[in-house]
């Protein structure tokens, strides 16, 4: 945790500390709380998302750099400072970097096969691909990353590491192979349910620590994504089929596909956090937590 992280939680808790305990008020607190700190988890995906935002209403038409190349170097200098304070160790940069580069590889492919398309402005771009889209994959890998170590997140019953493996990888192969033979999309959202059915989620609020099915934190998160992507899509940064000739929103059915690719991001951050237990009084926390947790 870097120092500007321990000095904003000490600061919260000092105020939080004096806050009622019991009753209504409390869990008004606990929700206080955990507004906070998904909204510090998603620093990078909201900084990114206001460049967007900002470059569809401001930046002008004319200016001498690419509006698409000013974005790019935008998203570069917020993963600079995000490593440079230490919001992002180097070690959790693995992962970001990584999933960075998943997305960028899917990205060439679905603009080629005509998924979506961006502006043709701006020379920092690959294969018709602005860089900056894979910062978009990028800004999920970190909240992930950073969600996990904010709210102190320990499973029960998590599926083998293999096993979630091997379903990431056979949901990444038909985001490319669902376009020349069958989409297996909904027997991997059976395959999904199947893996993750038993495993619940543990996490620290303030006080308490409070838990639910991890589909449901999955599907959650792929709202919030879904959420994101129609504020992009209407700062124009890229359109989807039905979107070029004026905006509208992004269809429903994304969400299974985003949901999906939570498992691909979720798998990539076991890499760097291992899935760990709750203690023996079911809390997030030392001793038994240190196990990798299993069914």
């Amino acid at each position: 945790m870097s120092d500007v992280e321990k000095g904003l939680e000490s600061r919260w808790r000092r105020i939080l500390a004096a806050t009622p305990s019991r009753g209504p008020a409390s869990w008004a607190v606990e929700f206080a709380a955990f507004v906070l700190k998904q909204a510090w988890a998603c620093v990078f995906g909201a900084a990114m998302l206001a460049v967007i935002f900002a470059a569809r209403l401001w930046y002008p038409d004319d200016a001498a750099l690419a509006r698409n190349d000013a974005i790019t170097l935008a998203a570069v200098a917020i993963q600079i400072v995000m490593v440079a304070t230490r919001l992002e160790t180097w070690r959790e940069l693995r992962v970001v970097v990584l999933f960075h580069i998943v997305g960028t590889v899917m990205e060439v492919f679905k603009t080629d096969v005509g998924s979506w398309t961006y502006g043709a402005d701006g020379i920092l771009r690959i294969a018709g691909v602005p860089l900056f889209s894979g910062f978009m994959y990028a800004a999920v890998g970190s909240y992930l990353v950073r969600v996990y170590r904010l709210f102190d997140l320990r499973f029960t019953r998590y599926p083998r590491v293999w096993v979630t493996a091997v379903l990431a990888g056979a949901i990444y192969l038909n985001f490319f192979t669902h376009h020349v033979i069958w989409d297996l999309r909904w027997v991997l959202l059976v395959a999904v349910a199947a893996v993750f059915a038993r495993t619940t989620m543990y996490f620290r609020v303030f006080r308490r620590v409070l838990r639910m099915p991890v589909l449901v934190a999955f599907l959650l998160v792929a709202v919030f994504i879904w959420l994101a992507e129609n504020i992009a899509t209407w700062s124009q940064a890229w359109a989807y089929p039905g979107q070029e000739n004026g905006w509208e929103p992004v269809s429903i059915a994304k969400l299974g596909s985003w949901l999906l690719l939570m498992i691909i991001s979720v798998v990539l951050v076991t890499w760097v956090y291992r899935p760990r237990a709750p203690d023996a009084a079911g809390r997030p926390g030392d001793g038994a937590g240190a196990a990798q947790a299993r069914g």
